[in-house]
């Protein structure tokens, strides 16, 4: 599927985004949250196979605010001080609440593009908090959210996914590694806790054996069969809630 370099303009300034797919025929839009090594070939190439499957796909880079950066090898860039320093103050710098405050410049984007109904969301790593938080922050159009590796969704920080679950109307999945510091026992059992609390539709998986980062192909855990087991579980999710 074509890729199609977009700007997006939003309250604190302009965002560069890929859109995947002709929108004009596409069943519905999804709004793909990057995880914190930016866009890049690797995360086009998941955009592009879920274009494949009917869908617009958006890919904002979430770090527009903070100018030029990387590119960064995600294999080792959390290894090197340099780039560990440079990937932490761009996180940092970047809040759940500017995101949020973003995804309604991505849904009048898509709006423009004839993407008017029902929205998805999906992130990985840092990108998996977000596109919940998103789908809390907009819950009258975001009608399915999935996080893949996403870490601290039920962390203590104040914007942490869990404290809005009763805004959620989505359907959730999550689909957690097997191990991952990120995302420890103690918050997953808050996370579904809060979720059945609130009474929201979801789904928490366990990729024993994977680790954080498996979904994605330029991660050194990268891993096939539990990459294509994600897509299946993705794939359920927005044919039964998108269309």
């Amino acid at each position: 599927m074509a890729k199609r370099d977009i700007e997006i303009r939003t309250a604190d300034g302009v965002a560069r985004a890929g859109l995947f797919g002709p929108a004009e025929k596409a069943r519905a839009g999804v709004i793909f949250y990057m995880d914190a090594f930016g866009p890049r070939p690797a995360l086009f190439q998941m955009a592009e196979r879920l274009a494949g499957q009917g869908y617009a796909v958006l890919v904002p880079d979430l770090f527009y605010r903070s100018g030029a950066y990387g590119p960064f090898d995600a294999k080792t860039a959390f290894s090197v001080d340099k780039t560990r320093t440079e990937l932490r103050a761009l996180i940092g710098g970047t809040t759940q609440h500017m995101t949020m405050r973003d995804t309604g410049a991505f849904i009048a984007t898509l709006a423009a593009e004839g993407i008017s109904g029902p929205i998805g969301t999906v992130g990985y790593c840092m990108g998996g908090s977000r596109a919940l938080n998103a789908a809390a922050a907009h819950p009258d159009r975001i009608v399915a959210a999935a996080s893949f590796h996403g870490g601290n969704l039920a962390s203590d920080a104040p914007d942490s996914p869990h404290r809005n679950a009763a805004r959620l109307k989505a359907r959730v999945y999550v689909g957690m590694a097997g191990v991952d510091g990120s995302f420890p026992p103690e918050q997953s059992a808050l996370f579904v806790q809060t979720l059945r609390t609130a009474g929201v539709d979801h789904t928490i998986e366990n990729y024993v054996g994977m680790g954080h980062g498996w979904c994605v192909s330029d991660h050194g855990v990268y891993d096939v069969a539990g990459a294509e087991r994600h897509w299946k579980r993705l794939a359920t999710l927005f044919d039964e809630t998108l269309g």
